[in-house]
């Protein structure tokens, strides 16, 4: 087998868990979990001890669901009628992922409990638009979500190369987009804008991506940013 070059490695990883996310829904039920708890702990600020047990806990669940779809995939490549030993082989592996599920709760259980007494809605929201940290960052997951379903949908490209829309584009032109709702220098706002410019006109250049995949992906970028800051930000 030819060698991977390391884009094309982080492709197949992507796909992977795009496979795994399309046909399992344990799969989505644990991601949607695992983001919801994560993002709780960092609004209630838990220390930073019990955040690397949550995030340990959430990755070890969706680890162990992936392993147990490979391992499916891999019995049914051998067989697809009824065999006993196929049977108790999913059956483990399904075991381990319920055992990781059960460990991650009682993590979450353990740290939450301490740490919350009673939820104030509110005060929450209140503390995600008083930072803009949390606001860049649900506006960069937020773009990355929508370029990968869009590339997805027009099935062109691969996640993290080519295809409509330029994802580098959307990015970089989101940046630009933080970057000017949350400094007062033109001169900073003005460099980061050139970067960004570069770096689109950079993927033309090589051949990756069209102007439209690239006007695209720095209308999403600008759009979404824009649109996630008027919705919460309160600084």
């Amino acid at each position: 087998m030819r060698k991977r070059g390391l884009t094309e490695s982080f492709n197949y990883a992507i796909e992977g868990l795009k496979h795994t996310l399309k046909t399992q829904r344990n799969m989505r039920i644990h991601l949607a979990v695992g983001i919801t708890v994560i993002a709780l702990g960092m609004i209630l600020s838990i220390d930073r001890v019990d955040f690397i047990l949550l995030l340990s806990a959430v990755t070890l669940v969706l680890v162990a669901e992936m392993f147990n779809t490979s391992i499916e995939l891999a019995v049914d490549i051998f067989t697809k009628e009824f065999h006993h030993m196929a049977k108790m082989a999913k059956d483990i592996a399904a075991g381990c992922v319920f055992i990781t599920a059960v460990y991650a709760v009682i993590v979450g259980y353990l740290i939450f409990f301490k740490t919350v007494k009673v939820i104030n809605i509110s005060e929450v929201f209140l503390k995600i638009r008083q930072s803009p940290w949390h606001i860049t960052a649900i506006s960069l997951t937020l773009i990355v979500g929508i370029v990968i379903a869009l590339k997805t949908l027009f099935r062109k490209g691969t996640p993290l190369r080519g295809g409509m829309p330029s994802g580098h584009s959307a990015i970089g032109f989101s940046i630009f987009t933080v970057t000017a709702f949350l400094s007062d220098d033109i001169m900073v706002i003005g460099l980061v804008f050139i970067m960004a410019t570069l770096l689109a006109a950079s993927r033309i250049r090589r051949g990756l991506h069209t102007i439209w995949d690239v006007l695209a992906g720095a209308a999403i970028g600008i759009l979404a940013t824009t649109l996630i800051f008027q919705l919460l930000y309160r600084g």
